[in-house]
């Protein structure tokens, strides 16, 4: 590979590119298109498959080839008016909820912590090393994940090398390309040490047990407790998370995802007083709308406070 072709292939996140060029593959193999596309053929494409593809996997399909076009030099057929049209009236005739993820509460992530702290214990005391480590990773992914807000893709992008501890403080972690960050100069955020459910006392116990000092900080173990030299995948850590919480015993695990994390913090962080900018800095959220679509307030009926208004009057 040429240097242009590798920095050409920088400039697209690995989980985009592939999605790109699968939705490629389908209009093209799969629906039997041709490219380039006319206006006409990808405005048959979204009808086709309007009734079986959610809008958003229409938006992101629509992207792709918006991306390809351009790629090649070509006109970009999606912006046309017949296509928005045809995209407006999918959405009119299929409006369609949005999914969110269960925000985990504090007192099921004080639950899971102890549960993980008993099993890497009891794993210790049996000489299964494969399971000590597994918990202690486990432990470590949770507490960062929930107190720093981070989403799943950027965990399992943590490297050991872009962490800094300052003792009796907390930890700074480093992300050379986060999501929206237009500009790649990456975004550096910050972890408190605390007196319980600490992340970063988690992430030394986890590193220090691992012996690491560089490369991914959450990586696969297999059942003779040897560790992957490559980082997590984003497509694991979902059922590793639900697992972990159904052993647990919190219940309905299947609702919840790694947006659980970032939406539970969210949510407890409003509830503790903290202001919207406050949280936005800490999160890393450039705008208050994405911000606000992450928050789950304790009271989402507002019965309480119309109660009070109702006694006081």
């Amino acid at each position: 590979m040429s240097n242009l072709d590798t920095y050409l292939a920088a400039a697209f996140r690995d989980n985009t590119r592939k999605s790109y060029q699968s939705a490629v593959r389908h209009f093209e193999v799969e629906w039997g298109g041709f490219l380039p596309a006319t206006p006409d053929s990808v405005a048959r494409y979204l009808a086709d498959h309007g009734e079986s593809l959610s809008v958003n996997t229409l938006r992101q399909r629509l992207a792709a080839l918006a991306q390809w076009h351009v790629d090649q030099g070509f006109p970009d057929p999606t912006k046309t008016p017949m296509v928005r049209q045809v995209m407006r009236g999918i959405q009119t005739l299929r409006p369609a909820q949005e999914k969110r993820a269960k925000p985990l509460q504090l007192n099921q992530l004080n639950q899971v912590d102890s549960w993980l702290i008993d099993a890497a214990q009891r794993a210790t005391e049996a000489n299964d090393a494969s399971v000590a480590l597994r918990r202690l990773r486990d432990r470590a992914l949770f507490l960062l994940g929930f107190w720093r807000g981070f989403r799943g893709d950027e965990l399992t992008r943590l490297r050991i090398e872009h962490i800094a501890i300052t003792p009796g403080e907390g930890m700074t972690c480093y992300l050379p390309h986060t999501k929206g960050d237009r500009q790649l100069k990456g975004g550096t955020f910050k972890a408190p040490m605390l007196s319980r459910l600490c992340p970063v006392t988690a992430y030394l116990d986890w590193i220090a047990a691992a012996r690491l000092d560089s490369g991914p900080v959450f990586r696969p173990i297999d059942r003779w407790g040897h560790l992957g030299d490559g980082p997590l995948h984003i497509d694991s850590l979902v059922p590793l998370l639900r697992g972990i919480l159904q052993e647990a015993g919190v219940e309905a695990a299947e609702l919840y995802s790694a947006h659980s994390l970032r939406r539970g913090f969210a949510s407890w962080a409003t509830a503790n007083g903290w202001d919207l900018k406050t949280l936005m800095e800490h999160v890393g959220w450039k705008n208050a709308q994405s911000a606000m679509r992450y928050i789950d307030t304790d009271d989402p009926f507002n019965r309480r406070r119309i109660e009070r208004s109702i006694t006081d009057s």
